[in-house]
């Protein structure tokens, strides 16, 4: 018997669970992601003519098309099952055009679920439609938007800089947001600052409370110098500490939401060290289904791009349900115990939860890798979380008068652990000194010891993948699908590395971000970028025609891109020459750059294929051993100063030095912005930068 029903998914992990829940009627099939796309050797966009994209079958998918037609052939219905989002439909729309589907005449659905389990994959066909052309046509925009922008600018990149190089309408403001946050790095010149704990001994008591200068009768003083804490010390000097006040209260710990794809990719980076990239390929593996004994393949999360945290009624209930059985009624969230349904919140999909909450992390941890476990283990432990009670905290804080001194100490517990019991996280670490008794209003204290330190306030922290997801989603830069290959192109291009958690440039991105920024200021600039994304979203909603948002964008660029290429005329793109000569052929090696910055290169290539690295000077002195400092950088690219040629000489430092010696200690001064610090602790020395540095 001829089968009546052909559906076609993505991803091939998908076809044997989705076939064990349909059964002999259905056949199924994956298109392995698009089909169809533009063209790589040309730009694929047809400017002249109304921005008519050129779309062409991807190599090596010929044969993979070739089974999907054969298939529909033998089907009465075909079924689009793709995955549920704007790229998913426009992967349909294109598999109805390479397929032919509307000349064959059979009927041609549309279909969607969120999670792979047999309920929702059924209950799909119920909710069958026609492709969504609105989603469609927010997908072309973005790609040929795209598309504009890595065509016509990327030759300007090569000529000026390096072949091979790209720029992109995200990953361009991506590096922009890096680069200006290692500036606010650079130039943060950072403050002194005292702290002064004292530790007393309450009353009838063996172990000491510790407390913290606070400040004055009359209000909060900050410690800037060792000389002030000196003075508050020797104010104290045979004076009482009496408790002059204590306050009780509550605080509560609001549940967390459950996760979407940026607060999942985040928490994931902070929690267990997963690169956005990684997050993105595991949370797949997890949806697509994994092999659980007794049940065969099964998919663990509902859809990992989402930028909602809505939950449907029936996730809900669910979670009810468990929550009541484990940890008791009490600890359910005030909506589930009051029966209230979630938020009519109209968007396509739900936040990223487990498909089967029975099916706990423990239950199937032998049948997953470590690092699906522990994935799994947070968005499982996250999900109970959301829908579990808030935690509450009773907070004590405790004022003590010396003389015209005031210190202060706190302390909370814990009274009511709610979603503590599944699930914590850094933040949740509070102060956790217990208070005694005695301390009560009047008690006085005995004197033990004062413990006095030096500090310094802390500059921008540099981005992480996980600061950099978050603050790009603030800023409406991309959304949840592009966060993680935007991050994954600018390392893989080299622009910027990753050491430890910490992004940093290098020196090729800072030179790609600096002729972007000079030439394509629109592009680089994150509010253009963001309501470039609103429009965008405006296609999906069917407010806004795709076209037009290409035919506003694409003057604009052709005008940037005609300036900018008359500026290049006036550049000399030839290799420039150094000093250094090549040992083999005696020739002036010339600077080049590299996936990592500049490097020496002979030019005798391919002859002579002599390369050294290139070591730039700064017309600035050693302070330790008066050797030339230049420019260097580590194994990962990132730029530093040190010395030229004096392996022994262990001086480096991540700002700039400068010309300009320290007029009041003759120290070594560095670059701070446009602020020249002196590097002598003690001396502290700060200036404005001359302009000629």
């Amino acid at each position: 018997m001829a089968v009546k029903n052909l559906l076609i998914v993505e991803s091939p992990t998908k076809v044997k669970a989705i076939k064990k829940f349909l059964g002999s009627n259905y056949d199924v099939a994956a298109s392995q992601g698009h089909v169809r796309d533009l063209p790589r050797s040309q730009m694929g966009v047809d400017v002249e003519h109304d921005f008519e994209p050129k779309y062409i079958t991807i190599r090596g998918k010929g044969d993979l098309l070739a089974d999907l037609r054969k298939r529909v052939k033998k089907a009465d219905r075909i079924y689009l099952a793709t995955d549920p989002d704007r790229e998913g439909e426009a992967i349909s729309w294109h598999l109805t055009k390479a397929l032919k589907l509307e000349d064959t005449g059979k009927p041609v659905y549309r279909i969607t679920f969120n999670e792979i389990t047999k309920k929702a994959v059924k209950d799909s066909f119920s909710e069958a439609r026609d492709i969504d052309m609105q989603l469609v046509d927010a997908q072309q925009a973005r790609r040929v938007l795209d598309r504009l922008v890595g065509y016509q600018i990327s030759p300007l990149l090569w000529a000026k800089i390096k072949r091979g190089l790209s720029a992109g309408r995200v990953q361009s403001v991506a590096l922009r947001i890096i680069c200006d946050r290692e500036e606010e790095i650079a130039a943060f010149i950072p403050q002194e600052y005292w702290t002064l704990d004292v530790s007393l001994l309450p009353p009838g008591e063996k172990k000491p409370v510790v407390a913290r200068y606070y400040g004055d009768a009359d209000g909060k003083r900050e410690l800037q110098t060792e000389e002030e804490v000196q003075e508050v010390i020797k104010s104290l000097k045979g004076k009482k500490y009496v408790v002059e006040e204590v306050k009780k209260g509550e605080r509560v710990k609001k549940a967390p939401l459950p996760f979407t794809t940026s607060t999942l990719q985040q928490e994931a980076s902070k929690a267990l060290n997963f690169g956005t990239q990684k997050t993105m390929r595991i949370a797949q593996q997890l949806y697509e289904g994994v092999d659980i004994k007794g049940r065969g393949t099964v998919g663990l999360i509902t859809y990992l791009r989402t930028d909602s945290t809505r939950v449907s009624d029936e996730a809900r209930s669910a979670a009810a349900s468990y929550i009541s059985e484990h940890f008791g009624k009490e600890s359910l969230s005030g909506d589930l115990r009051a029966g209230k349904s979630g938020a009519k919140i109209q968007d396509a999909h739900e936040a990223i939860r487990p498909a089967d909450i029975t099916l706990t992390p423990v239950l199937v941890k032998d049948e997953l890798s470590r690092d699906q476990f522990r994935l799994y283990q947070l968005i499982w432990r996250r999900f109970m979380a959301s829908q579990m009670a808030d935690a509450r905290y009773e907070t004590t804080s405790v004022r003590i008068a010396a003389g015209e001194r005031r210190f202060s100490l706190s302390a909370s517990r814990t009274v009511f652990d709610g979603f503590l019991n599944v699930y914590t996280d850094e933040d949740d670490k509070i102060e956790k000194q217990t208070l005694a008794q005695s301390l009560e209003k009047g008690a006085e204290l005995k004197f033990e010891d004062f413990d006095s330190k030096q500090h310094f306030t802390a500059g921008p922290p540099h981005y992480t993948e996980a600061s950099l997801v978050h603050d790009l989603e603030t800023l409406g830069i991309g959304r949840p699908s592009t966060f993680a290959p935007t991050i994954s192109t600018i390392q893989g291009r080299h622009y910027v590395t990753k050491e430890g958690k910490n992004l940093y440039v290098t020196e090729l991105g800072e030179a790609v971000n600096r002729m972007m920024k000079e030439a394509f200021p629109s592009i680089v600039d994150v509010n253009f970028t963001a309501n470039m994304e609103k429009l965008l979203d405006g296609v999906e909603d069917g407010t806004v025609r795709w076209k037009t948002i290409v035919e506003n964008f694409y003057p604009d660029l052709e005008e940037a891109i005609k300036k900018a290429e008359k500026e290049l005329e006036q550049v000399t793109i030839a290799d420039e020459e150094s000093e250094e000569v090549c040992e083999n052929c005696g020739r002036h090696m010339v600077i080049k750059y590299g996936p990592h910055g500049k490097f020496l290169a002979c030019p005798g290539f391919p002859e002579c294929r002599n390369t050294k690295p290139y070591f730039e000077k700064i017309g600035v002195t050693c302070p330790k051993c008066g050797k030339d400092l230049v420019r260097k950088k580590t194994r990962k690219g990132r730029v530093y100063y040190g010395c030229a040629g004096n392996p022994e000489c262990d001086f480096m430092s991540w700002q700039k030095p400068s010309k300009t010696a320290c007029p009041q200690c003759g120290a070594l001064m560095v670059e701070r912005g446009n602020r020249l610090t002196c590097t002598n602790q003690e001396c502290g020395f700060i200036t404005e930068k001359p302009e000629e540095e």
